[in-house]
């Protein structure tokens, strides 16, 4: 895949991702990953607000995992 169409995908995904729900960011994040291991893979610049938006889906997706555990 070249660089102009990672970088689409990945504007693409913020683009769902601007105000959007728990469970849509949940659902997303696995592409957002991907996208941005692609890139490194590629050797490509990986923009800073991409690797934000990367680590704060990863915390959700943590976050999530410890939400429905017994106390």
């Amino acid at each position: 895949m070249s660089s102009i169409n990672l970088y689409s995908e990945a504007e693409q995904l913020e683009k769902k991702l601007n105000g959007a729900c728990l469970d849509t960011r949940l659902a997303l994040q696995p592409s957002v990953t991907k996208v941005i291991d692609r890139m490194r893979q590629e050797g490509m610049h990986i923009p800073s607000r991409l690797r934000q938006l990367d680590a704060a889906l990863c915390e959700d997706a943590m976050e999530a995992q410890f939400d429905n555990l017994p106390v």
